[in-house]
């Protein structure tokens, strides 16, 4: 536990010293929340409720991919990684810091757009759902730190940055995240199931009072954690198995 909390203040201060990495991490979801759903949404309480909980969903993806994706492939390639990487504390230690430094920028992110939504929103959640939702935000992070981790250790940093600037916005776009939560285009209700962001953004509805998630859409999450998690071992292990064998 002392290494992990090490690990994971050495993280998170790293990160901190570089201010604009904390104000992109809330950027894209407070910027979405002012564009996409104050205007459209912000008057009716049901839609702007679960429009705030899909920004939220969209700062948990966003913190994922990019803390992982790209952070842990720029440490990779600086020449105190190999070094923290001999070291007999075995890779869980670093491992869990990250997650835990991924989850606390990930509060940060959302953060704004609560204050967003409380300010010029008629959303609205009891203490008991609030408290709900931010656990379900934690546990629909999952699968978006496990498919960062594997981009992280799969791709040098330029290449990193690429896929991950590919993909995030698909990924909401695709799952519901960016369209009326109410009444969304049908071809988005189509493909959306099957996309991690569909799953996670459900379970935080649920959480809002909302109903409980499709099954189909909870099923494919669970298939793209296991996915991701077994391509971040491999990732994993396939580095050090290139660098330190």
């Amino acid at each position: 536990m002392s290494l992990l909390l090490t690990h994971t203040r050495y993280q998170f201060m790293e990160t901190v010293r570089v201010p604009i990495s904390v104000i992109g991490n809330g950027f894209f979801p407070a910027a979405s929340m002012l564009f996409f759903v104050v205007p459209f949404t912000g008057d009716d309480p049901a839609a702007a409720t679960l429009a705030t909980a899909s920004m939220m969903t969209f700062a948990v993806m966003t913190s994922g991919l990019f803390t992982h994706g790209t952070g842990v492939s720029n440490d990779r390639e600086q020449p105190w990684d190999p070094y923290v990487r001999t070291l007999p504390a075995g890779p869980w230690p670093r491992l869990g810091g990250r997650i835990l430094n991924a989850l606390l920028f990930t509060l940060i992110g959302v953060l704004p757009v609560l204050v967003i939504s409380a300010l010029f929103t008629e959303a609205t959640a009891t203490p008991a759902q609030l408290a709900l939702g931010l656990g379900a935000l934690v546990a629909a992070s999952v699968p978006f730190q496990l498919l960062g981790l594997f981009i992280g250790y799969a791709l040098p940093f330029k290449g990193a940055l690429a896929v991950v600037q590919l993909i995030f916005l698909p990924l909401a776009v695709g799952g519901g995240l960016m369209t009326n939560p109410v009444q969304a285009p049908a071809f988005i209700d189509a493909i959306a199931p099957y996309l991690p962001t569909r799953g996670a953004v459900e379970l935080v509805w649920a959480a809002a009072g909302y109903g409980p998630p499709r099954t189909l859409a909870l099923v494919m999450l669970a298939v793209w954690t296991v996915a991701a998690g077994a391509l971040a071992v491999w990732a994993y292990r396939r580095d050090e198995g290139r660098r330190f064998a």
